[in-house]
């Protein structure tokens, strides 16, 4: 009996992967393919005798994906090193110290984790607004900017609970041995805390790659990042979209993320783990 069970958790388990894994499978096969469909005339794959690189190098070269990557890039960075540089001493200070106000910002905190997707159209028009009436609508620094106030509560919030778990005795410890305040934080609080933060550093990066619909607004074709310019492809066609050059082009769009991902995989999990334990 057991071993009936095992076999078919295991073969649920397998055809579950296979499910979840079919649609990548399928833009793969997509952007290898010959011609423009996703579908070839004997079926829903494309012949494997026909497989080519056309659409890999019409969006490397010909489309504007390169200049979509460096407006992405100066995005992701603004958004990267403004919200680090915020996330962690605040994590730290609201995790570590006791001051005035603290559990007030403590509940802002949660309170901008939890309502602001439910004010997002509100927030979307009223931004609109804003940014064209201080001509800032076409800026990529101002999104950049924009991104990292908008992850800066989530990821304050779970990093501090990631340092929440970091035992004080830790930091008792360094003091008795004649670390100062500031070795403490780089010697102790950092160091252990590096899975907290790579998910943190994950999560920020994909706040300012990933975002679509407030980029559409704000910029302008010439500044679209690659996600814009990825939806582009799918209404620039006046009688047809191109299924395997938008295939191709998803798949670069994706990749860095995949390849943070599969570097970063054993901080991630431990950090969404260990910061997890407490709520």
């Amino acid at each position: 009996m057991d071993t009936i069970k095992t076999v078919a958790g295991t073969g649920s388990a397998i055809g579950i992967l296979v499910i979840l894994m079919f649609p990548i499978y399928w833009v793969v096969t997509a952007s290898l393919s010959q011609g423009s469909g996703l579908m070839s005339s004997e079926g829903i794959f494309a012949d494997p005798t026909t497989y080519n690189l056309d659409a890999y190098r019409w969006v490397i070269f010909e489309s504007a994906f390169q200049d979509a990557l460096v407006n992405s890039l100066v995005v992701v960075i603004v958004t990267v090193s403004v919200s680090m540089s915020v996330v962690i001493p605040g994590a730290y200070a609201l995790s570590r110290r006791n001051f005035i106000g603290r559990e007030k910002i403590l509940y802002g905190y949660v309170l901008f984790t939890q309502v602001g997707a439910g004010l997002s159209i509100a927030t979307l028009i009223a931004l609109y607004a804003l940014f064209v009436n201080l001509g800032l609508n076409n800026n990529l620094l101002v999104l950049g900017l924009f991104y990292a106030a908008s992850a800066i509560p989530f990821n304050t919030w779970l990093l501090k609970t990631f340092m929440d778990n970091i035992p004080v005795s830790y930091e008792e410890a360094a003091i008795v041995d004649g670390a100062g305040r500031w070795d403490v934080i780089r010697e102790v609080i950092l160091p252990l805390s590096k899975p907290g933060i790579a998910v943190v550093l994950v999560f920020t990066f994909l706040a300012g790659w990933n975002e679509f619909i407030i980029a559409q607004t704000l910029l302008s074709p010439e500044q679209y990042t690659l996600s814009v310019e990825l939806y582009s492809l799918t209404t620039g066609g006046r009688f047809e979209t191109p299924w395997t050059q938008f295939s191709a082009f998803a798949i670069l769009f994706a990749l860095p993320v995949a390849l943070i991902y599969f570097f970063a995989q054993s901080y991630v999990e431990s950090g969404l783990s260990f910061g997890g334990m407490e709520g």
